[in-house]
């Protein structure tokens, strides 16, 4: 399969989608955050001496999906529908779990804006209690299902 984000010199440019019919498009990224049993009771007693971690950090993953075309060079900028975080508490990780799903009716998935969601609450979780922990790890951090466009429903296997 041709890389579509390059041309015919091999140099990067944004992809044209002018053509293509605007259709339902949904997209679901997950990752999480890994702490140590007594970082992850802080944030759930709500302890955090910045605040709300979980609410800042479901706040900043919804302007990281909106934001996306800001950050990522070649993504287009698309009218994002729906952007809902579930930011899940796993003591058997220890750490928090991280879902993002985005909708949009456009021209272009919403791929890209699901991985920047999940990214970016990540990130502020570390940021609202790295003060307490330094050493939190994220990762995990990747595309679980999306439908729409030409290349139809793609689910992740577990």
């Amino acid at each position: 399969m041709a890389l579509t984000h390059f041309d015919g010199d091999g140099n990067a440019h944004m992809v044209d989608v002018s053509d293509k019919p605007a259709t339902a498009r949904e997209a679901r990224a997950t990752g999480w955050v890994r702490m140590t049993p007594e970082t992850l009771d802080m944030i759930t007693d709500g302890r955090a001496k910045k605040g709300d971690a979980l609410g800042v950090a479901r706040l900043a993953g919804i302007m990281g999906a909106k934001r996306t075309s800001d950050l990522i060079p070649l993504c287009h900028p698309l009218p994002v529908t729906k952007v809902a975080l579930d930011l899940a508490p796993d003591p058997e990780l220890p750490g928090i779990r991280v879902t993002a799903t985005v909708k949009t009716s456009g021209q272009t998935g919403v791929e890209m804006e699901a991985l920047t969601a999940v990214s970016t609450a990540c990130l502020t979780i570390y940021d609202m209690v790295k003060a307490v922990q330094k050493d939190m790890e994220i990762g995990g951090i990747h595309l679980t299902f999306k439908d729409g466009g030409k290349s139809g429903r793609f689910e992740a296997q577990p």
